[in-house]
């Protein structure tokens, strides 16, 4: 691994070092572009006495992005990619910012960007890909009504990114017959990560010096691998992959260990089909209490502008000593009405069992997604 990443480092340098011939001083031109996801949501759950959740409220996710990229004359093409969140309370806050280039010799990333293991994770088929798709962004539900300290939100998705977007340069190879892998490394995650309860520091990306290592309890540097196949086999259109994340810690304190993390998934198109299955798991970064596995099973069914589906996800993790058995059931269909706009329609049930703590929600969600 540590050979591909100081490869991609070589090739990285070497694109920056080439000049590109006839090409003029001006800086690249940027374009704006993003996501608004709105939803009316109702919600009937188990409270604690004397909590009250409101049944009926608008949640929406709002993102702007900024790009630019261009291809300069010895083929090498080089970009930006920044994205703030802007809804109120984000206080338009960066999401990510990074740089790119690319080539006939693949893609590397570099900067504030998720990891190769999300970048190449298999998706199982969902009802909205907001409400049970890999990264969950609309919910309903509130935990901490019915009391569930423990219980996170975390727990409804399974997307592989213990790294989030902590600074890392990330390799991709080109796609060969349908095959293509990748590799990320992390100098410092900046202990992200939550451990057994904790909760999870800050990013902090900086040019006034590097960042302290050795530090009791905290995580450090990350190495991910992943790869990904695509093909059709007798008519079915296939999709399958795994990836593998390994966070070090830098100076263990009592039950903590490396954060460990690996996936695997598969998606079949059969016709106007859909069927898919995940599995996921990690270790929470501890030696003791250290299970936390997800499977997630989803079918969809599209006609025209019609794409009805349906999933069920399960979470075991046995967090801060406290065992968390949640299960999800969701189905819902999706409209396009329009290029990138479209209206979505979701019923999600969940009943969550967290220590001697039994309860279970519904959430109807109805709203749009508009892509500029």
């Amino acid at each position: 691994m540590k050979k591909l990443l100081l490869s991609s480092a070589a090739i990285l340098g070497l694109a920056v070092a080439s000049p590109a011939l006839a090409q003029d001083d001006s800086a690249l031109n940027l374009d704006i572009g993003g996501h608004y996801k709105g939803y009316a949501s109702y919600v009937d759950q188990d409270e604690t006495p004397g909590t009250e959740v409101r049944s009926v409220d608008w949640l929406q996710e709002t993102e702007v992005h900024l790009q630019g990229e261009t291809t300069l004359d010895n083929g090498l093409t080089v970009g930006a990619h920044i994205e703030a969140e802007v809804d109120a309370g984000d206080a338009a806050a960066i999401d990510e910012s990074y740089a790119y280039f690319s080539g006939t010799w693949g893609r590397i990333n570099a900067g504030d960007e998720d990891g190769a293991a999300y970048l190449l994770q298999v998706a199982a088929p969902s009802a909205d890909s907001n409400v049970d798709g890999i990264r969950q962004f609309v919910s309903g539900f509130n935990p901490a009504a019915a009391g569930l300290a423990a219980f996170t939100e975390g727990t409804l998705d399974y997307d592989n990114d213990l790294t989030n977007d902590a600074n890392k340069l990330t390799y991709l190879t080109p796609v060969f017959s349908g095959f293509q892998a990748g590799a990320s490394y992390t100098p410092d995650t900046k202990n992200v990560l939550a451990n057994a309860g904790a909760a999870p520091g800050a990013f902090v990306s900086s040019t006034l010096g590097n960042t302290l290592d050795d530090q009791a309890g905290q995580y450090g540097d990350a190495y991910e691998v992943a790869g990904r196949y695509e093909g059709i086999f007798n008519n079915v259109g296939f999709i399958a992959g795994g990836g593998y994340t390994n966070v070090q810690a830098e100076n263990e304190t009592a039950g903590q260990d490396d954060f460990e993390e690996w996936n695997v998934g598969l998606d079949l198109d059969i016709g106007a089909f859909g069927l898919g299955a995940v599995y996921t798991e990690n270790n929470n970064g501890a030696d003791t209490n250290d299970n936390n596995d997800t499977y997630v099973i989803g079918a969809d069914y599209t006609t025209g502008p019609f794409k009805l589906g349906a999933s069920y996800l399960n979470n075991d993790n046995d967090a801060g000593g406290i065992d968390t058995d949640t299960d999800r059931y969701t189905g819902g269909v999706v409209y396009t009405y329009g290029p990138g706009m479209s209206f979505r329609g979701s019923v999600s049930y969940i009943d969550a069992e967290v220590g001697a703590a039994d309860v279970d929600g519904t959430n109807v969600l109805l709203g749009t997604q508009i892509n500029f």
